[in-house]
C-alpha cells in the first residue's frame, strides 16, 4: 500500500466513522421512547410547576408518540424530587421539571442535600420565565406592601407566611420581604405552593409569596388579596397589581424560571430529542396563551441550550456567595 493510498483509506474510514457515528445518534433519537416517560415535578400538584408542566406534557407526549406522564414528588423545597431524577437511569426516561431555586438555590441551604445539580443534571431547555405575587387572605387589613409590613410591627412574629417548602424561591422571596420592611414573620412551609396557597385561602395563613399560575384565577375570584408582584415589571394577568418596588421597597426583586433536566450521561440523541419537541411545543399557540393566562412568559426563543447552561452556572454561583454575604439560614 503506497503512502498516498493509505491517507485517502484513512479518510475514508474517518468518513465512514463519522457517518456511523451520525447514523447511530439519529437511530438512538428515533428509537427513544419506547416506553412511557415519567416527567418529575418535585412539588405537590396544584402549584405552579406542576400546573404548566402538565400543560406541557399534553403538547409533547403526541410528538414523542409516547405518554409524557406527570409525577408529583413533593417536600424539601424541591429537594427530595430533584434529587430522585438526578440518581434515576439516566435513559431518557425520567425528566425533571424544574424550577430555579431546585437547581441554584437548594444546594447551598438545604440540609442532607446530597448531588451536585449542576454535575449530576444536565439542562435541556428552559421552559418559563415568572415571578411571584404576594397575596392575602381578602380579610387581611391591608391593601398595600406598606400597610401589610405596618401590621406585622403591631404583632410582631404573629403574622405567618406559607412557603412550597424550606429553602424555596418563595420562601427566601419572604424572608427578603422581612428583611426589607424591617419586620418578623412566622414562616410556615409545605410540601408545595397548592397546599401552600389553600391555607391563605382558607384564612390559616397569613400571607403568601406565590407562584401565579395558581393564585391568578383565585385572585381573580376575590378568594385572595393581590399586594404587589416580586418582578421588575408588572404582568399582563394582573395589571393593576404594582411591582413590591413600585410598592416602596426598592431593589427588592425575585424572579425564577421553569426548566428541564435529566441524569447526567443521558445520550445526547435522546437529550435533543426532548429539547427539540419542547421548543416545539412551546413555539405553539396553545402553550403562549395557557403561559399568558398563567402570569408566565416565554424564555428568549434565540437561547441555546449552551446559553440556558451558562446561565444556570452563573446563577448557582451567584447564590453560593449571596447565602454566604447575607448569611441567610433557614429553619
Amino acid at each position: 500500500m503506497t503512502a498516498t493510498t493509505r491517507r485517502r483509506f484513512v479518510a475514508g474510514a474517518g468518513a465512514l466513522g463519522a457517518a456511523g457515528l451520525s447514523s447511530g445518534r439519529a437511530g438512538a433519537q428515533a428509537k427513544w421512547p419506547t416506553q412511557p416517560v415519567t416527567l418529575v415535578v418535585p412539588y405537590a400538584a396544584g402549584g405552579g410547576a406542576d400546573i404548566v408542566a402538565r400543560e406541557l406534557a399534553h403538547l409533547v407526549s403526541p410528538r414523542l408518540g409516547q405518554p409524557l406522564v406527570v409525577d408529583n414528588k413533593g417536600g424539601a423545597a424541591g429537594g427530595i424530587g430533584t434529587q430522585a431524577v438526578a440518581r434515576a437511569k439516566p435513559d431518557g426516561n425520567t425528566i425533571l421539571y424544574a424550577v430555579s431555586s431546585n437547581i441554584v438555590l437548594n444546594p447551598h441551604i438545604l440540609k442532607n442535600f446530597t448531588i451536585s445539580t449542576v454535575d449530576d443534571l444536565v439542562p435541556v431547555v428552559q421552559t418559563t420565565d415568572y415571578q411571584y405575587v404576594l397575596a392575602v387572605h381578602p380579610d387581611v387589613p391591608a391593601s398595600t406592601p406598606k400597610e401589610l409590613a405596618a401590621l406585622a410591627k403591631q404583632q410582631p412574629g404573629k403574622l405567618t407566611f406559607s412557603s412550597s417548602g424550606v429553602g424555596g424561591s418563595n420562601h427566601l422571596a419572604g424572608v427578603l420581604f422581612a428583611h426589607a420592611a424591617g419586620i418578623e414573620l412566622t414562616h410556615v412551609p409545605y410540601k408545595g405552593t397548592g397546599p401552600a396557597l389553600m391555607d391563605v385561602i382558607s384564612g390559616v395563613i397569613t400571607m403568601n409569596f406565590s407562584s401565579l399560575p395558581p393564585a391568578v384565577s383565585q385572585i381573580k375570584a376575590g378568594k385572595l388579596k393581590a399586594l404587589a408582584v416580586t418582578g421588575d415589571r408588572r404582568v399582563k394577568a394582573l395589571p393593576d397589581v404594582p411591582t413590591l418596588e413600585e410598592a416602596g421597597f426598592p431593589g427588592l426583586v425575585v424572579k425564577g424560571w421553569h426548566g428541564l433536566f435529566v441524569p447526567a450521561r443521558t445520550p445526547e440523541a435522546v437529550i435533543d430529542r426532548i429539547e427539540q419537541e419542547t421548543r416545539t411545543a412551546l413555539a405553539e399557540k396553545k402553550m403562549e396563551e395557557a403561559l399568558a393566562k398563567d402570569g408566565l412568559e416565554l424564555p428568549p426563543a434565540a437561547q441555546t441550550r449552551a446559553q440556558f447552561t451558562a446561565a444556570v452556572r452563573k446563577e448557582h454561583a451567584f447564590w453560593a456567595a449571596k447565602v454566604k454575604e447575607l448569611d441567610i439560614k433557614f429553619e
